[in-house]
């Protein structure tokens, strides 16, 4: 019903830049909200930051100033721009749908991608 393609995912040193992008394809509505979730090695996923149909965003505090993310509503992209990564960041990184039907939110997720931060 859904796909989702993340590409982006790289080894960075420290302090670099990673530029991660997710295309959604299939059931896409116009009512939805793309975000980027990540899973670092035996830690819980979380949300990193969405961005509405609309175009309102949310961000965690761990990442604010530091990662943008924006949407291209024509092509159903999302993108999350990551700038002054730390160790920290590394993780699993996935691209998620939230599809409103009118009645209810349904998830789906992509494959993910890894980022690794080198100290």
């Amino acid at each position: 019903q859904m796909q989702l393609v993340e590409s982006g995912g790289d080894l960075v040193q420290a302090g670099g830049s990673l530029r991660l992008s997710c295309a959604a394809s299939g059931s896409t509505v116009s009512i939805n909200v793309m975000g980027w979730y990540r899973q670092a090695a035996g830690k819980q996923r979380e949300l990193v930051a969405d961005i509405y149909s609309g175009g309102s965003t949310n961000y965690i505090d761990s990442v604010k100033g530091r990662f943008t993310i924006s949407r291209d509503n024509a092509k159903n992209t999302v993108f999350l721009q990551m700038n002054s990564l730390k160790p920290e960041d590394t993780a699993v990184y996935y691209c998620n749908y939230k599809r409103w039907d009118g009645t209810k939110w349904s998830d789906y997720w992509g494959q993910g991608t890894q980022v690794t931060v080198s100290s």
